[in-house]
């Protein structure tokens, strides 16, 4: 990220607005005394929305107020993007440059943008103080490109399905004065298909219910419906008649396991040895042999 610094010709003061004052009360008083600070950026955003853009008198007023040492608050202001540290057009466009929306024409949006503002760069106003616009990366609208973000006093909004022709009409009513509809241009709702031969989701069986089956039981048990419950009463009856008849089923064992089967439980046995005397046995233990006696040294004796 490229260095971001102030403007070379600030106003002498800064103050907030009474509709500013009510919402700088309101983000003061969600944090604790000792945390005030974690107001910085809400501040620093409303001083945006208010002037266009954020000054340097704006960034002392709000240091005094958050308790902070000035230069915590400029590295906010400095570090985000967001922030305009310079004063900007009336309406500041931001024209996505990314390849969803380059491959759908973001190239004839620039165009435009240069013949009706001129040059691109946030501090570069028409003269009547109307607009300017800027180049950014991706805006998170790819399914809708290319598109547009509009930032003004009445919020910051998408403009999307663009074309040329699309945004010199929105242009022309920005400085007329006009009111815009944010959203797609083409009247589709979101990201839905542009050219579905018929409507999805639109038939009301899909929702009524009437689509519905009864289930035959449900996952809890608690309800059941009829047919099922009468199989189910049906098949307990006929089972209880036959235990009453042959006694009740009790499971029983293998024939090659009954024998195991019928054991009486006790501690288990320990493993046979291998016979050392069947060369078929698994496991020959060797015999031991006899150790032999070490010879004597002779002694004096023997000499």
């Amino acid at each position: 990220m490229s260095v971001r610094r102030l403007a070379e010709e600030q106003p002498e003061s800064f103050a907030f607005s009474k509709a500013s004052e009510k919402k700088v009360a309101f983000w003061m008083n969600k944090y604790p005394e000792d945390r005030k600070a974690s107001a910085v950026i809400p501040l620093l955003w409303l001083a945006q929305k208010q002037e266009g853009w954020v000054s340097e008198p704006a960034i002392r007023d709000i240091a005094n107020r958050l308790g902070m040492p000035y230069i915590r608050v400029y590295e906010v202001a400095t570090f985000y993007t967001m922030f305009n540290l310079e004063p900007v057009g009336e309406h500041l466009i931001q024209v996505c440059g990314t390849t969803p929306c380059w491959l759908r024409g973001a190239d004839d949006l620039k165009a435009v943008c240069e013949t009706r503002i001129g040059k691109k760069g946030r501090g570069n106003v028409t003269a009547d103080g109307k607009f300017s616009w800027e180049e950014v990366e991706c805006l998170g609208a790819c399914a809708n490109a290319p598109m547009v973000q509009i930032s003004n006093a009445d919020g910051d909004y998408y403009y999307e399905d663009l074309t040329a022709k699309d945004l010199e009409a929105i242009l022309d009513d920005l400085a007329a004065g006009k009111s815009i509809e944010q959203g797609p241009v083409t009247g589709r709702k979101s990201s839905e298909p542009t050219k579905a031969r018929q409507k999805v989701l639109a038939e009301e069986s899909l929702f009524d219910g009437s689509r519905a089956k009864p289930l035959g039981a449900l996952p809890s048990g608690k309800g059941k419906a009829e047919e099922p419950a009468a199989k189910t009463k049906k098949v307990s009856d006929e089972r209880h008649e036959t235990e009453e008849k042959r006694g009740k089923a009790i499971a029983k064992p293998a024939p090659k396991d009954k024998a195991e089967a019928t054991k009486p439980a006790g501690r288990p046995k320990a493993p046979k040895m291998a016979d050392p005397d069947k060369p078929d046995s698994p496991v020959v233990k060797k015999k031991a042999t006899p150790k032999k006696a070490a010879p004597k040294k002779p002694g004096k004796k023997d000499e």
